[in-house]
């Protein structure tokens, strides 16, 4: 599209708007050298301001018309604008490229004043609402409250929609470093809360980036919504920058997928996929092309197009009683037993009033899956820590002596180790689960909040005069594991300390009412064992057991905190390895952007201490697990956040005091010897 060498551009003023218009300030007389191109944004409206020896001054819109090019990035060659992206040339005064070319940008009259360059631009018009508008009204309306993600050109127009809503007051989002931080920060809330929060990402890499944090979303139960922006429908398919196939990408780790076409029920969509991901409590995702999210609101296909959607009259209550049959058969197993444990999992949350009332009600021992580690506390007369590899000798002691396992939300995992030997009784409330790796005695269909108190109300009135009551029993066991715990605190080989001093530490001062998001690793090992809960509640990558999971699961928590009545003022720690902490270390930078009140505790043995275990314990050269870290509570204090650094026992205290006294984020380094764990 480049002129005839003796082509001169024209050079006539453009027409001033036919619309209302006004004046406004461009640039200094002295801003802009001749021959010379700049950007100018003056409110919405990105501006090519030139300046030639034949025209003067001129100000087209800042998109060439070809594919969009930023003209303002261009350079003036012969007197002509030339496009930075593919060549194409127009006039600099008034945008009219070469014959026999006539598409051309919009351009805009000048004038050049004592005080400076003027240029004439239409008054702008309110912000239409688009279908983006829709989509995001809807999802509020399902309760999202804040969106984690990384805005692109692929998602603008949904992302204004956001803005606008968060101007609004309805939602918050959190801009990260990487959308798998995202991610699992939406997997946290949800976990944490059972309510749902979104995630969101550009076309193909932005997207493909949620995927870990959504797949430890959907092995764990948690509602996530994640969205994604796509190409143009145009190019879809032809092999375009970023064109992926999402909708495959996404198809085994989403329970509900939909690409937003033009003519689709916007709204209804939108519920569906939020529906899906909290009664499910799963993963739902939606695709939006580049060009459908700036489409008019009312342009899609229904009734009630443009308006959004809403939970109302769309779900029940949940509340689903035991079937009698079922009721009766684990009543009369829990009758027979004399020394009955009962094992809540994650699936037992929010329902732990009633399950602890019942196992007063029996006097029975209460153990936890390593997931749902601080759903009873450990200071209760009837807890008895966590169960399996993570566990205490106090909940394996009671396993081994019971006569009855009555287990609560608990996947039967083989971390865990239940002995399936024994006589069962298992409620949940997924019939998949039931019975998912071995047949039990007694398998009961309920929500298990329902089914702990129709267990508690069938239970025969002299029921506790059969069965024994194991208070003084657990306590004494506590007292036999204390101590082997205060002989381990004090190991010391002069190389770091040890993992049962940091958690002694850690259960003596973290605040009670914590949540805290615990990594993969050799620390999360030692924190099932040691750390002795008082009321906190913590959340981990369970079943996927992704590495890097904690701190951005701890913006999730921190999130929480903010739209949650029941988690306000909750502080929030996260706890990990120099490896995991590896994974999503510059989302510190996000933290202190939004002065996130978050603790985390990092145990840097300089390797990745549990693969170098698994070597040695499968007889084989430890190999490639060092790992070459800076100073920590430095780089913290780099981006932004309050960097404490431990190299002895008597430093310990002090440093985690500091830390959870500090208002906004900080990190403890805390230098650990990698085989005291």
């Amino acid at each position: 599209m480049a002129p005839d060498s003796d082509m001169t551009p024209s050079i006539t003023e453009p027409a001033l708007p036919d619309d209302e218009f006004a004046w406004h300030r461009l640039l200094g007389t002295d801003d802009l050298a001749e021959g010379r191109v700049m950007t100018v944004t003056i409110g919405h409206e990105s501006l090519c301001v030139t300046r030639t020896a034949e025209g003067g001054y001129g100000c087209l819109a800042n998109a060439c018309p070809h594919q969009g090019g930023p003209l303002g990035e261009g350079s003036v060659e012969g007197g002509w604008l030339r496009c930075p992206w593919h060549g194409y040339d127009y006039s600099p005064k008034n945008g009219k490229p070469p014959p026999p070319f006539s598409d051309a940008p919009a351009a805009y009259r000048t004038e050049v004043r004592d005080d400076g360059v003027y240029v004439a631009l239409p008054v702008a018009k309110p912000r239409a609402r688009s279908v983006s508008d829709v989509l995001v009204e809807t999802m509020t309306a399902w309760g999202v409250r804040h969106v984690f993600g990384m805005v692109g050109h692929s998602n603008l127009g949904f992302a204004d929609a956001l803005r606008a809503a968060e101007a609004r007051g309805d939602l918050a989002f959190v801009g990260i470093r990487h959308e798998g931080a995202a991610a699992f920060a939406a997997c946290a809330y949800g976990k944490l809360t059972g309510r749902l929060a979104a995630c969101f990402a550009i076309a193909g890499p932005g997207s493909t980036n949620l995927l870990t944090g959504l797949y430890d979303a959907k092995m764990d139960r948690a509602p996530v919504l994640a969205v994604s922006g796509q190409v143009p429908s145009a190019v879809r398919g032809r092999g375009a920058f970023q064109d992926t196939d999402l909708s495959a990408a996404f198809a085994d780790v989403a329970r509900y997928s939909a690409t937003v076409q033009a003519g689709a029920n916007h709204a209804e969509l939108m519920n569906l996929a939020c529906k899906t991901a909290l009664v499910e409590r799963d993963v739902a995702h939606l695709v939006l092309p580049d060009e459908v999210q700036v489409l008019p609101a009312g342009s899609g296909a229904g009734a009630a197009a443009g308006e959004p959607g809403s939970p109302q009259g769309r779900v029940g209550l949940r509340s689903v009683e035991p079937p009698a049959e079922a009721l009766d058969a684990a009543v009369g197993a829990l009758t027979a037993a004399r020394r009955p444990l009962i094992i809540v999992g994650h699936g037992a949350r929010g329902a732990m009033g009633d399950i602890v009332a019942l196992a007063e009600r029996l006097g029975a021992p209460v153990a936890t899956t390593f997931k749902g580690k601080g759903l009873i506390s450990d200071s209760h007369r009837l807890a008895c820590g966590v169960l399996g590899r993570s566990g205490t000798p106090v909940a394996s002691w009671f396993m081994n002596e019971a006569d009855l396992l009555l287990t609560f939300g608990v996947s039967f995992a083989n971390h865990t180790g239940i002995a399936d030997y024994k006589p069962i009784v298992q409620v949940d409330f997924d019939p998949m689960a039931l019975g998912r790796f071995h047949a039990v005695d007694v398998a009961v269909l309920a929500e298990v909040g329902v089914a702990a108190r129709a267990l508690a109300a069938a239970l025969p009135a002299d029921h506790a005069a059969t069965t024994a009551d194991m208070r003084g029993e657990v306590a004494q066991r506590w007292a036999i594991w204390r101590e082997e715990k205060s002989r381990r605190r004090g190991d010391d080989r002069g190389r770091g300390l040890a993992a049962a001093s940091v958690f002694d530490a850690l259960s003596r001062l973290a605040p009670a009412d914590a949540i805290m998001a615990v990594d993969v690793g050799n620390h999360a090992y030692s924190f099932g064992r040691y750390f002795e809960t008082g009321g906190q509640s913590v959340l981990m990558s369970g079943y996927l057991g992704s590495i890097g999971f904690s701190l951005p699961a701890a913006m999730g928590c921190w999130a929480a905190t903010q739209s949650c009545d029941e988690h306000a003022g909750r502080a929030v720690v996260s706890i990990s390895g120099d490896g995991g902490f590896g994974q999503y270390a510059m989302e510190l930078t996000t933290l202190a952007a939004h002065s996130m009140d978050i603790t985390h505790v990092l145990l840097n043995n300089n390797q990745l201490g549990k693969i170098s275990k698994e070597q040695r314990a499968a007889e084989l050269d430890v190999w490639q697990t060092s790992l070459r870290n800076p100073d920590f509570a430095a780089f913290a204090e780099l981006c932004g956040v309050k960097g404490l650094r431990v190299t002895a026992l008597e430093e310990l205290d002090a440093a985690l005091l500091d830390a959870f006294d500090h208002r906004g984020p900080a990190l403890v380094e805390i230098l650990s010897d990698p085989l005291l764990v």
